[in-house]
């Protein structure tokens, strides 16, 4: 397992290091490569006619071909041109040159080009731990953080003052330290979609991390260690309420995880993270269960009383922050609830989770909050979505479930949508330079709902298997990793010239100059509003809600899928 791990590494710094020779930032490609026989094009803003395609090796052409263009596009105020090199799929590293212009970095094509950035942004989500030590190692460079948070949590807004439980674990949600529970529902729903729909390729990659449930492929374990945090969650009066977060009241300065040492409470409940709290215990129990019947069994009685209670008190429970200034995280329950309902059917194949679900999907109207993306919908689906509205989950376990007993109407409407809304996505990928499939919509967190789009559109290659959903996804892939106005990667630590700067305490109080590796920055509110800068949380900062999307994009072509 360290074999490969050390393996995986030595590639991925050759490849940096060859390709910082002379690259031209005019020449924007995917910095991670090529599966062979996938789409490659590379945009160019520098005005140009032909390009050539040369072996990184020993400099020998191996293509030739016209640009097109100019293209211009209003929101980057940028006349481009397209290097369209398809027909090159023999395995290689290989560089772009373009007369007059320059030459790119070097770029791989092969089978395993995802594997290190899927195995790095994984990573990831094990150094986000709280509550314990964590440790590894990045192009030759150490990170760790010492034991954390270990008196996690207060009881004093739950109205019991000074009584201390027990809330260690889980991951630390973003920039900061804190923990929620709503933030937690897309994340740990994009991931176990991952494990779903990809554990063929994926469970033969090692993560290096901690035997922290024996028995368990790593890719589990990972997750086992935030179901265990969102178990302690749930009231312990056997009510089935769920707290909303535990954080401190405010935000803590750019310290490491064990030096913030403020006390931090568990919260009073709401009917959103309630909801969450049930699909991702519903999921739990489905995917833990062929590693451990107890554990899943403890999980899906937990989602049962949480959604027992749920059904008993179908009124909205807004979170209220009060004193609170740390992530607030509201939002309508509706699509928390219909959601809820998907998973427990999908696991447990009763009717009763069926007909809410149905009901709800016919009845459900989007509520936007002002944290939530403005919405662009294709019926039923979401092309833009994050936590404030996690409608499609529901829609997508739903459609994709082999179960008997579905309402033919229904799946034919939300198969119908789910086409229509990868469609779209294409369609708006395929007239942005720069193949963005959000096309021109800014926002906080917008790469994380680009590598979002990918669940979009892998659902509906599950459903119709079509050669442009795939191509659209590495697209996304491709513009988070180098093909996008900046030239340079969004993830710290893999890539070209990635994001160096994110807002992460970790990073900014660690006295290393090197980030923490793998994960995703938010993105400019503006096509051209990113800043590589620490305090700069509106565009710079982590999140686990996008690192969720990443997780499952890259899952999807790790090992040559």
């Amino acid at each position: 397992m360290m074999k490969f791990r050390s393996l995986l590494i030595l590639v991925f710094t050759a490849l940096i290091v060859s390709s910082a020779i002379s690259a031209d930032t005019d020449i924007k490609l995917n910095s991670l490569g090529f599966l062979p026989q996938a789409s490659k094009k590379a945009t160019i803003s520098d005005l140009c006619t032909t390009f050539v395609v040369k072996k990184a090796s020993d400099n020998k052409q191996v293509f030739s071909g016209l640009v097109t263009g100019p293209l211009h596009q209003e929101d980057i105020n940028q006349d481009v041109w397209i290097a369209d090199f398809s027909s090159v799929t023999k395995k290689g590293k290989y560089y772009i040159e373009v007369p007059g212009v320059g030459r790119s970095y070097d770029f791989e094509i092969g089978e395993k080009v995802y594997d290190f950035a899927y195995y790095t942004a994984m990573r990831a989500m094990y150094l986000w731990r709280c509550g314990t030590a964590v440790s590894g190692d990045h192009n030759g460079v150490h990170f760790e953080h010492k034991i954390c948070h270990t008196n996690d949590g207060w009881e004093d807004y739950m109205g019991n003052k000074d009584v201390q439980r027990d809330g260690v674990g889980g991951w630390h949600d973003a920039g900061d330290h804190g923990k929620y529970v709503v933030n937690a529902g897309i994340t740990v729903a994009s991931m176990f979609y991952a494990w779903d729909h990809y554990q063929k390729g994926i469970k033969k990659i090692s993560l290096d991390i901690p035997d922290t449930a024996p028995g368990y492929p790593d890719f589990l374990k990972e997750m086992k260690w935030e179901t265990d945090w969102l178990l302690k969650m749930q009231y312990p009066d056997g009510s089935g309420k769920v707290s909303h977060k535990l954080t401190r009241l405010n935000f803590e300065g750019f310290v490491l995880p064990e030096e913030d040492t403020e006390k931090r409470y568990f919260t009073e409940w709401s009917s959103s993270a309630t909801a969450d709290f049930v699909a991702m215990m519903a999921m739990a129990a489905r995917y833990f269960a062929p590693y451990d019947a107890a554990y899943a069994k403890t999980c899906l009685d937990a989602a049962k009383k949480s959604y027992n209670f749920l059904k008993e008190n179908p009124e909205q429970k807004m979170f209220m922050q009060r004193e609170f200034r740390t992530g607030g995280y509201g939002s309508g329950d509706g699509d928390d609830r219909m959601w809820a309902a998907a998973e427990m059917w999908e696991t447990t194949g009763e009717k009763q989770y069926l007909d809410d679900f149905e009901k709800r999907a016919a009845e459900y109207k989007p509520l936007v909050t002002r944290w939530e993306p403005s919405l662009l919908a294709e019926g039923n689906i979401d092309l833009d979505w994050d936590w404030g509205n996690v409608r499609n989950l529901g829609q997508f376990t739903y459609i994709l479930s082999k179960k008997p007993g579905k309402n033919p109407e229904l799946v034919k409407t939300i198969k119908t949508d789910v086409i229509a809304a990868a469609n779209k996505i294409v369609e708006t990928a395929n007239k942005d330079v720069y193949a963005r499939p959000l096309g021109g919509k800014y926002y906080w967190g917008c790469n994380g709902t680009v590598a979002r789009q990918v669940i979009n559109l892998m659902v509906a290659n599950k459903l119709s298997p079509n050669k442009d959903y795939v191509n659209t996804s590495l697209d996304a892939i491709g513009h988070l990793f180098g093909r996008n106005y900046y030239g340079r990667s969004y993830i710290t630590g893999v890539g070209h010239n990635p994001a160096m700067n994110p807002h992460d305490r970790r990073s900014g109080g660690d006295n290393i100059v090197d980030p923490w590796p793998g994960y995703v920055v938010g993105g400019g509110h503006t096509a051209t509003g990113w800043k590589d800068e620490q305090a700069d949380y509106a565009t710079n900062e982590i999140a686990i809600n996008w690192q969720g999307a990443l997780v499952y994009a890259l899952a999807a072509f790790a090992s040559g899928k």
